[in-house]
């Protein structure tokens, strides 16, 4: 093994922690999951280091499938891509009924797209922010009304309900929502905070978990249960 102190040896530190102080105190959990997985949902978001799906959401392995990468991007129907695959895996082999796209506060996907200078170096990030591009005549329009920040925050929450309306050119995830049978979440994590902010199709925005959370009590008191009208999201 190089001698080079780095990133590598601190990971390869924390496995041996791992395997000698927390595997075994999760032994049960790890043999139940050799037998196969049943996640609650499908959670995408993007690859930046800050941000731990499991950690926000207390969750435990096998409780999430998770697709990562850069700016949380899902490219529509038609095409072959990692993303494409891991939602069509999710929805018709682990049968899925929630999928969560979790955008991020300093997102630097989103800061690139809306400085593309700084990509004249890297084409394979400019090309695959394609994927985002069309939310730049909104976010533009916007932005003179905006400060520097309040527009990356614009940006970001735009982006999360384009990536939605990509995942609904999927013909199978049209038929699921066609049936009720899946529910489409837009969440924005803040990492500086620990905030998520929610989209509410009703309200047209973002609003805090926990107002979110009082809406759908209404919601469910009024329509007689927790349907999948006041959890799912639609633009």
């Amino acid at each position: 093994m190089s001698r080079i102190m780095g990133g590598a040896t601190r990971i390869l530190q924390g496995i041996q922690h791992f395997q000698q102080y927390v595997f075994g105190s999760k032994m049960s959990l790890f043999r139940r999951l050799g037998n196969g997985q049943a996640p609650l949902a499908l959670f995408i978001t993007c690859s930046d280091s800050r941000i731990n799906p499991n950690l926000l959401t207390q969750t435990e392995p096998g409780e999430l499938f998770i697709l990562r990468n850069a700016g949380n991007l899902v490219p529509t129907h038609g095409g072959v891509s990692g993303s494409a695959a891991t939602i069509e895996y999710a929805l018709k082999v682990l049968h899925l009924r929630d999928v969560i796209v979790c955008g991020h506060s300093k997102c630097g996907a989103m800061q690139a797209l809306l400085a593309p200078e700084t990509l004249r170096e890297l084409p394979a990030v400019s090309s695959w922010l394609t994927h985002a591009r069309d939310i730049l005549p909104e976010v533009d329009a916007a932005g003179a009304s905006l400060t520097p920040a309040e527009k990356l925050n614009f940006a970001i929450e735009r982006n999360v309900l384009l990536q939605i309306e990509h995942i609904r050119t999927y013909p199978f995830v049209a038929e699921m929502l066609a049936a009720g049978q899946l529910r489409l979440h837009g969440w924005v994590y803040h990492l500086e905070s620990g905030q998520v902010t929610v989209h509410i199709p009703g309200k047209g925005r973002f609003m805090p978990l926990a107002e979110a959370m009082l809406h759908w009590e209404r919601t469910s008191s009024t329509e007689g249960g927790m349907g999948s009208g006041a959890w799912s999201d639609s633009i």
